[in-house]
């Protein structure tokens, strides 16, 4: 069954010309429930709203903290102890540890900069393909190359031969060609 997270509702909105506050346009056809759901969260934006606009000029936050060096010591760290599980031959120990660094880089804050979560992602995701081939998983390695390079499509050499690769494993040979669309 679907949470409350997991489903959209489309409500009727206005935006007052004067004040740019949002309020529900109409209320019919909807519990008691949602009206006061969709109303609190609109109150919030519309506080929210206002407080940007009294800050001093140029009306906009104030910038983010800088990078929490401590996540990136970790995922590194995390990455270092995969690499060397992967060179021990503990392959399915590899993709675990791999794992735990994706799932710490995926957890980066929205307001850190995303080139260094895509470059740490692309890197994570090709060795994870490498541990994965080496288990002769190839769709599950094609997947990690595959997020590879979408995380970093140019210089990247590493994930597209793996891509590849697995294609090629998998007797998907006229895919290989496809590989870039």
């Amino acid at each position: 069954m679907a949470t409350e997270a997991d489903l959209f509702n489309q409500y009727p909105l206005h935006l007052d010309p004067a004040t740019k506050a949002i309020s529900l346009a109409s209320s019919a056809g909807y519990t008691a429930v949602q009206i006061e759901n969709v109303n609190k969260e609109l109150t919030a934006l519309n506080q929210l709203h206002r407080s940007l606009l009294a800050l001093d000029p140029p009306n906009t936050p104030p910038p983010p903290l800088p990078v929490n060096p401590k996540r990136s010591a970790q995922i590194s760290k995390l990455r270092d102890t995969a690499n060397a599980a992967y060179r021990k031959g503990t392959h399915v120990e590899a993709v675990k540890l791999y794992t735990y660094a994706i799932d710490m880089a995926l957890g980066r804050p929205g307001w850190e900069p995303v080139g260094l979560a895509r470059d740490e992602l692309s890197a994570l995701y090709a060795n994870r393909a490498q541990a994965y081939m080496a288990q002769q998983a190839w769709p599950e390695g094609l997947i990690d190359a595959r997020a590879s390079v979408d995380c970093k499509p140019v210089g990247n050499v590493k994930a597209w031969f793996r891509a590849g690769k697995c294609l090629a494993e998998m007797s998907r040979g006229e895919g290989v060609a496809g590989i870039t669309g």
